[in-house]
């Protein structure tokens, strides 16, 4: 039967090449570090590469993937400019495309906290397997699972030395010990593990014991954590496969299995080097390596990494999160023994970047702000804006260590975050709203209840009045006033209704003041809600799981993009380029100052009362993030949604390989030049004019010239007549 509880294991995004891939030689050089594969003068083993200049020789992994199996092979990668220039085979033949096993991100641990990493004896290389033999059994294939000779071997031994220094036990007493016993040292446990021993010989053949031998051992202890078998050792103390061993390497192992701690290379790297080495000795004694190599491999350092891979997860955010999803679906039992395999969206490399920025900016904003050192917290939620897979997730400022996972469950005020469901639920009904219907942002007072004492005022945040302002002008200057009159006239329950068809999945009393963000909701959450307009208006679950396979390699379910329409996609594009003028004209501008204007991202600030949250929710044509700062006590921070949060998106975006924006227009669309403040369609050289996009239909039906009068721009300042695209000017505040 089963012999063991398995964890599952956690997998990474696998990195794809493909001629025109968007991939640099600097993003391939980090996942071969990340992956452990070694820099060689000459191309060996898998696991191994060559760099020159742009140019890369690697010799890649084996490795089952949900849909295939990646053979190790030699490839030849060139870059340009561009990315991946040119991608082919040891036969200089083309490869159409190319992944590279995935990273493992993290477990989910036995109920015994024992891992193992299951080998079969065909993949266990020959000398390791003799090298066992010739220090621990050398008669083990001819022995019945007891042997006299290493006992009576052993007895001679530990007499001439007067203490112990040599064990009799055969490798299935060693087995059985493992397998079936205690520690304990007694007459009658010894008794019984030679008996076991003797059973186990005759209901099992050589090599099923020898297998078993070989995934039970155990060879180390990383925290709670207790690193059984050599498969698992070899990641665990060197980084690679098995199969990639040195001789050096390989002497090590089998020098470890005397006394995992007591031989501990990290720990106690002297003593490991000398039993290492006497293990060397004796593999040169019986044939297993010429004199010169053991000699050579005695000399070299223990090549064992400073710092082992965690068994708890460097990821644990998104962990937490994959989790909660893995939740729904499997038992928890299943999770910790049935050795799943599961392959995630993470990308390593662009949560690294994440978190490198979160910490960074953080740092920054709290010394130019005077916030008190180490108190700003938050979270980053990034995404792949067409498919809604999770690519990095931040929980926080320390990465790497479990706990409160803010991006799940810091539940904040949003602030001006949810006012593009407002304007979405306008422009739904394109006979009465369009870009450019003018808002009223004058005082507006609404009683909240039957009292006549509750009434609520909402306050612009440069606490001034502006009056008739363009729909698409009220959205990029993010104004409360003419935002709350417009989200009263649509009404609260239909606005409410498309937050829940966008993807919000808690229910919402129908308070006035929700339609300035007054909801508390998580990272996550928002991420949910600005997933559906990334997508042209189709809702989409954000996906952790691309699939889940069992222990031999079936595959139990796929996880293929799940999509439903939210909203018309005239609707979603409307309102995506009124979001686009949110970054170039309004509260999002300053991210130009160091991103290329031809993004032409769309996104959103949110600042909440005292300024104790700072949001900003935005994406481009591969990537949503959302970004919140605030300090765990609720304390202001002083911060708004374009000083802190947008700081902080605008670098991830610099950083990630963010693509530009390209919207595409619905037929139900057509683009109008019009005076934005006469509700009239007019020429394009008309002062003021502006081109905007409107839901056939709700084009408007007056036109007028340039010369005949025309609505005052400003309300305060009024048009400055003679001045061609001065509206812009103001508008891009140039």
């Amino acid at each position: 039967g089963r012999r063991w509880a398995l964890p599952a294991r956690v997998y990474a995004r696998p990195l794809e090449l493909y001629v025109g891939a968007d991939v640099s030689q600097e993003q391939l050089h980090t996942e071969l570090q990340l992956l452990n594969y070694r820099a060689v003068n000459k191309i060996g083993q898998s696991g191994s590469y060559q760099r020159s200049g742009n140019f890369y020789v690697i010799r890649t992994r084996p490795f089952r993937f949900w849909d295939n199996e990646e053979k190790g092979r030699i490839i030849h990668v060139r870059f340009d400019a561009n990315g991946v220039a040119e991608l082919k085979g040891a036969s200089r033949k083309p490869i159409n495309v190319l992944r590279l096993n995935p990273l493992e991100i993290g477990s989910i641990s036995t109920a015994h906290n024992e891992d193992r990493i299951l080998v079969r004896i065909s993949d266990v290389p020959e000398m390791l397997i003799r090298a066992l033999m010739v220090v621990e059994d050398r008669n083990f294939y001819t022995h019945h699972g007891v042997s006299a000779k290493a006992i009576a071997r052993a007895v001679w031994a530990n007499l001439r030395a007067r203490k112990t220094v040599q064990g009799g036990s055969t490798l299935t007493q060693q087995l059985v010990k493992s397998f079936y016993l205690t520690s304990e040292r007694s007459l009658k446990r010894k008794l019984n593990e030679a008996l076991m021993s003797l059973l186990l010989e005759w209901h099992y053949d050589k090599n099923e014991i020898l297998e078993t031998y070989l995934n039970e051992i155990y060879l180390g202890q990383d925290g709670r954590r207790a690193i059984h078998g050599f498969g698992l050792a070899s990641r665990f103390y060197f980084g690679r496969p098995l199969k990639e061993t040195t001789p050096s390497q390989i002497a090590l192992l089998v020098a470890m299995v005397k006394g995992p701690s007591w031989y501990d290379p990290r720990r106690h790297p002297k003593r490991a080097k000398a039993r290492r080495n006497l293990v060397l000795k004796q593999m040169a004694e019986y044939g297993l390596l010429l004199r010169k190599t053991a000699d050579q491999a005695a000399r070299a350092p223990l090549d064992v990494l400073a710092k082992p891979p965690a068994g708890t997860s460097r990821y644990p955010a998104f962990m937490d999160l994959l989790r909660r999803q893995l939740n729904e679906e499997y038992q928890e039992e299943d999770l910790r023994s049935e050795g799943l395999q599961i392959f995630t969206s993470l990308d390593p490399q662009l949560q690294r970047i994440a978190q490198n920025v979160f910490t960074r900016q953080a740092a920054v904003l709290e010394q130019r702000y005077q916030i008190d050192k180490g108190k700003l917290n938050g979270a980053v939620v990034l995404t792949n804006s067409q498919n809604g897979e999770v690519l990095a997730l931040v929980g926080g400022r320390r990465a790497s260590v479990s706990g409160f996972n803010r991006a799940l469950d810091a539940r904040r005020q949003v602030g001006s975050l949810l006012k593009p469901a407002v304007y979405a639920t306008a422009l739904s009904r394109p006979r009465s709203y369009n870009l450019i219907t003018l808002l009223d942002d004058s005082e507006l007072n609404v009683q909240t209840n039957d009292s006549e004492q509750s009434i609520w005022v909402p306050q612009n945040y440069d606490r001034e009045y502006h009056g008739q302002v363009p729909l698409f002008l009220a959205l990029a200057k993010s104004y409360n006033v003419a935002t709350a009159r417009l989200g009263m006239d649509v009404g609260l329950a239909q606005v409410i209704g498309t937050l829940n068809r966008m993807g919000l999945r808690q229910q919402l009393r129908p308070y006035p003041s929700l339609l300035l963000g007054a909801v508390e909701l998580s990272p996550v959450d928002v991420a949910r809600i600005y997933q559906t307009l990334a997508a042209g208006g189709f809702r989409m679950p954000l996906r952790t799981i691309r699939a889940v396979l069992s222990a031999d390699g079936k595959v139990l379910k796929r996880y293929p993009i799940n999509l439903e329409q939210a909203m018309e996609p005239a609707v979603a594009y409307v309102l995506n380029v009124a979001l686009q003028q949110v970054m170039l004209s309004g509260t999002g501008r300053s991210a130009y100052r160091r991103l290329p204007a031809s993004l032409m991202a769309a996104g959103k600030t949110g600042t909440t009362n005292d300024l104790r949250d700072s949001w900003f929710a935005g994406f481009t044509g591969n990537q949503l993030a959302v970004v919140w700062l605030g300090r765990d006590d609720n304390v202001s921070i002083g911060l708004t949604g374009a000083s802190g949060a947008l700081k902080l998106w605008t670098e991830l975006m610099a950083r990630s390989g963010a693509r530009p924006l390209r919207l595409a227009a619905p037929q139900a669309v057509s683009w109008q030049w019009v005076d934005p403040y006469s509700n009239a369609l007019t020429e394009q050289s008309c002062d003021g004019a502006v081109q905007l996009p409107f839901i056939r239909g709700s084009e408007p039906s007056r036109w007028i010239s340039c010369d005949e009068e025309r609505a005052e721009l400003f309300t305060s300042e009024g048009r400055q007549p003679g001045k061609k695209g001065s509206f812009w000017r103001w508008l891009f505040g140039e």
